[in-house]
């Protein structure tokens, strides 16, 4: 059990003068472990949201190194990181916003062998990822070892996103079925990206999270919200499950997770 102490009661403060967080969120939280695939343009604000607000245990997962083009959106690293491994960027400014939180660097790639072992010692899952095929890993991995998630997509001024409560709601594969042909749809480095459209989406992941270890409100399962920041609409339409689906439907044929060839960004799968 976490001691709030008086430095810790006036960090927290403001969660815990919330009727639906208080102390006893507080301390959800603290006891929360969340796993971030991709500390990219989605994982960095989903990863200083969560460091801020006290979940106790943050993993970070991401091979890449900082690229200079990173930083029009991915908040969490700076210029002198250039180079540097994303996960130890990101670990060294969790660090520095919040002692109090345990970080856990994740240096590869998620594959079909490993995913499993990875996200086993974690609550909830952020898919901060920007590939068809991680995606559709990710979904399959937390069906598979009924882990909750959250899916996120950017592309242009777009994004979208859906929490997947395995064995109660509808999962990414029921909506989207399976990864596009390669060559189908851009990628961000090729079609581009509004940087604060990775804020917009990521900080909505975050709060996600946040619900799931607080129990305060709703979770955003069997639907998925869209916006596009060039007019600000947002768009939350309806899922259910299909019953055929492959991976949660009533007669599953995938297993085990497989691995897809990398691909694109999001949001080239289903228009609402």
């Amino acid at each position: 059990m976490i001691d709030f102490t008086d430095e810790r009661l006036e960090r927290y403060s403001r969660h815990i003068l919330l009727r639906d967080v208080g102390i006893a969120g507080q301390q959800r939280l603290w006891n929360g472990r969340v796993l971030v695939v991709g500390a990219g343009g989605l994982g960095a604000p989903v990863a200083l949201y969560l460091a801020a607000a006290g979940v106790g245990t943050l993993g970070i997962a991401d091979a890449d190194a900082v690229d200079l083009s990173n930083l029009q959106r991915q908040v969490i690293h700076f210029t002198p990181d250039v180079g540097k491994p994303k996960v130890r960027s990101a670990a060294e400014k969790i660090a520095l916003l919040n002692p109090d939180v345990t970080v856990r660097q994740h240096h590869e790639f998620l594959t079909a062998d490993n995913i499993l072992d990875t996200i086993a010692d974690y609550d909830f899952v952020i898919d901060g990822t920007d590939s068809f095929g991680a995606k559709f890993l990710i979904n399959d991995a937390c069906v598979i070892a009924g882990k909750p998630f959250s899916h996120g997509g950017i592309l242009r001024f777009r994004g979208q996103t859906m929490t997947v409560l395995p064995g109660k709601s509808a999962c990414y594969r029921c909506v989207f079925g399976a990864p596009p042909p390669p060559g189908t749809a851009p990628t961000c480095s090729q079609a581009g990206v509004l940087g604060a459209i990775a804020g917009m989406l990521g900080t909505i992941q975050a709060a996600e999270a946040l619900k799931f270890f607080t129990g305060a409100g709703t979770p955003l399962a069997d639907a998925l919200l869209t916006f596009d920041a060039l007019d600000m609409n947002f768009r939350k339409v309806p899922l259910k499950r299909n019953a055929a689906c492959p991976v949660c439907g009533a007669r599953p044929t995938i297993l085990t997770p497989e691995d897809a060839a990398p691909e694109v960004c999001d949001l080239e799968g289903v228009r609402a």
